[in-house]
């Protein structure tokens, strides 16, 4: 029986991704390296220190991979006090029908704490999670499932129990290696994210409903 709905936040919650490219490409450029888009695409859904780690590497970076970690923290968190970020179409009808229904609901996202609480209390939302968990807390992020493992030992339920929705390749991948069921949502702003994986895919958040989910059980 499926008792808990664990959503990802950036592309699912946030349509993050179009700001997160453009804070990523002034910090590529300050650093006086080239980063191609179909490199950067290959890091959606992986957690800034992974990802820099990984651009550290290639590109010899002086800077430690906390530094560089910080420069995107507070250049996603500049934009978002600066500009208008708009939620994902669809989300707060589908957080407020799965808590009436009676699911538990956890949020698992790669992104660091400060940007976390600055979407929840941006979109007022934070009384739809029963656990918020974070990928800055893990030595190996997504495609790994140990964040989608530890939300659900927070909820209290088994993997088993629990259906993951997810805009990245790398997130359908951890959510499957966590012996979750998964819901694709194809987010046109997330790059043509590659989904097969999923049990399910969908190109409208507002076509998900309480049917949808418990149809995978």
């Amino acid at each position: 029986m499926l008792k808990a709905v664990i959503f990802d936040m950036d592309g699912v919650i946030i349509d993050s991704e179009p700001f997160h490219h453009e804070v990523c490409r002034r910090i590529f450029k300050s650093l006086g390296i080239d980063v191609p888009e179909e490199e950067y695409f290959r890091y959606i859904g992986v957690s800034n220190t992974n990802m820099w780690t990984a651009i550290k590497r290639k590109y010899r970076l002086n800077q430690s991979v906390n530094e560089l970690v910080a420069m995107q923290v507070f250049g996603n968190m500049e934009f978002m006090k600066k500009e208008r970020v708009d939620p994902v179409d669809g989300i707060f009808e589908l957080l407020s029908g799965l808590q009436e229904a009676g699911f538990l609901i956890g949020l698992a996202s790669s992104s660091p704490h400060q940007i976390i609480e600055m979407v929840l209390d941006a979109f007022n939302i934070k009384q739809y999670f029963d656990c918020v968990v974070s990928g800055a807390d893990f030595e190996n992020g997504k495609p790994a499932p140990d964040i989608f493992l530890k939300a659900a030992a927070m909820l209290n339920v088994l993997p088993e129990q629990c259906v993951v929705v997810e805009d990245a390749t790398h997130g359908v991948h951890a959510a499957k290696a966590a012996r979750m069921k998964c819901i694709g949502f194809i987010n046109v702003n997330s790059a043509g994210q590659d989904l097969c994986k999923a049990d399910l895919i969908i190109h409208d958040l507002k076509a998900l409903d309480i049917h949808n989910v418990l149809s995978l059980a």
